[in-house]
């Protein structure tokens, strides 16, 4: 694919057949490799449909049944902190008689509350990532007023949500919903225990979808936050937080997280984490210990009837791609800067938070949909989604930690890379975003040595090395160059 005249036209003729042969083949192949995602994003639509039934029109509103069913299931729960390490002070007495008048007083102690949901009859509850953050202890009380223990399994800042877990069994759980069939105007409760006030249950009507209200911030290994609330008004105050948002069939469709408010209480608008959200993180944080989140690579930004105009687009609705990252899922897959993005496996995107939500979803390595308009033409591009670090595989998660705490991608050598350095053994520093790496002052291209004076073979050796650091380190290495260069970060 990719000597004498009737020679050279024989091959120019071979050539063109065979690029022929070869780009139907390939049209083909993409043909099917799309069919086969619309297929799958179809299925899933169907399936998702059969999840939500929804009260007949004109039915009267009764949340008794709702009520009865998710009760129980929401919990109170209460967190301890140290709100200092303890110090020492001296006892005038306990000089005399010992002859040692230092004592050490213990750490003073703060405490908080939120709710929580029980998912699992075997004690697996969520909650709010701020209910329990920093938490030297973390309690659940029951509705019926048990009280036990929990673990912290897992975290996600960037989603706001948690995951606990209780030695318990037959425990009372709230069925699953789905967020996507969530209606605006459709009724809704907040189960919850503001106040300290057990087992809370207020009605509204949801609002809005897909609302980012800015109150997430970006996580500090540089991780996106994801906002895509959905929005009620339903009564929703302190001590609500980490309770469920279900619909009028007792459906666990939001996690309550967050108010709108000048006051701090409640004042007409509430906003919960839709539950296709908190599945995946639930679901990564069991199966990985920590959050697989799939990224297309792209600066992205709303399409409004500012940009529609200066850019001469048919269009004020979408995703607007104003830039595909380099190594990035996107470019790789053929998207580029002026294409809207309107859906996602076959799901419509309207704006930034709709679109940070859907893919969101979905781990890297997963391939999926994603349809785009270009100067008027629709277009399905299947995009198999990567890390943030460019990589389209899971992560095992302690690996997963140091990558993030380093903020950088670490590389093997080959035999040539090597040779050419002039060096027996390193690895390369790529694409060096924010974390301890870039604060140090090392820059992409750097080629790791040693650490801590061990040799450093591969990326694994950088993993395994800096997994069981608890304070300085001190990285060695060269450049392309031939500049030596010592970096010290703490761990």
């Amino acid at each position: 694919m990719k000597n004498w005249l009737s020679s050279i036209a024989f091959a120019l003729a071979g050539g063109l057949i065979a690029v022929g042969f070869y780009s139907q083949f390939a049209n083909e192949e993409l043909a099917k490799e799309i069919e086969v995602l619309k297929l799958r994003s179809k299925h899933t639509q169907e399936n998702n449909q059969q999840l939500v039934n929804y009260a007949p029109v004109g039915a009267p509103v009764d949340f008794v049944d709702a009520a009865e069913k998710t009760v129980h299931a929401v919990v109170h729960v209460k967190t301890t902190y140290e709100l200092d390490g303890g110090y020492y002070s001296f006892d005038p007495i306990r000089q005399f008689f010992f002859g040692d008048g230092m004592q050490q007083r213990p750490p003073r102690m703060g405490a908080g509350a939120g709710s929580g949901v029980i998912l699992s009859e075997d004690g697996y509850i969520v909650t709010n990532n701020h209910v329990i953050d920093g938490a030297s202890g973390v309690e659940i009380v029951l509705n019926d007023n048990k009280t036990y223990t929990a673990e912290i399994i897992g975290q996600d800042p960037s989603t706001d949500l948690a995951l606990l877990k209780v030695d318990a069994e037959s425990l009372p759980f709230i069925e699953m919903g789905n967020s996507d069939q969530v209606r605006i105007g459709e009724w809704v409760l907040a189960v919850g225990n503001p106040f300290n006030l057990e087992s809370t249950v207020t009605a509204g009507i949801v609002s809005a979808k897909g609302r980012d209200i800015n109150i997430l911030a970006n996580g500090k290994d540089g991780s996106s936050a994801v906002e895509s609330f959905i929005q009620t008004d339903a009564a929703v105050n302190p001590g609500n937080s980490g309770g469920a948002l279900v619909n009028a069939n007792g459906q666990l469709i939001g996690i309550n997280a967050a108010i709108k408010s000048n006051t701090g209480s409640y004042t007409g608008y509430s906003f919960a984490i839709p539950v296709n959200i908190a599945s995946k993180v639930v679901e990564d944080l069991l199966e990985f210990g920590a959050v697989q989140r799939g990224y297309l690579g792209v600066s992205i930004r709303n399409v409004d009837q500012r940009l529609a105009e200066a850019r001469e687009l048919k269009m004020i609705s979408g995703v607007y791609v104003a830039d595909a990252i380099d190594r990035g899922a996107a470019k790789e897959a053929g998207i580029k800067a002026g294409d809207i993005i309107t859906k996602v496996a076959s799901n419509p995107v309207k704006n930034v938070p709709e679109l940070q939500e859907q893919v969101s979803r979905y781990r890297p390595g997963d391939q999926v949909l994603v349809t785009i308009n270009r100067s008027g033409d629709m277009m399905d591009i299947p995009v198999t989604l990567r890390n943030r670090f460019g990589e389209a595989e899971v992560t095992p998660k302690e690996e997963m930690m140091v990558q993030e705490t380093l903020g950088a991608t670490i590389k093997d050598l080959s035999a040539d890379e090597i040779s050419s350095l002039g060096i027996e053994h390193g690895v390369k520093v790529e694409d060096v975003q924010r974390g301890k790496m870039k604060s140090a002052g090392i820059m992409p291209g750097f080629i790791i040595t040693h650490i801590d004076q061990t040799k450093v073979n591969s990326a694994e050796d950088v993993y395994s090395i800096l997994q069981e650091k608890t304070g300085g380190v001190l990285i060695e290495g060269v450049y392309p160059g031939g500049k030596r260069a010592y970096y010290g970060f703490g761990m």
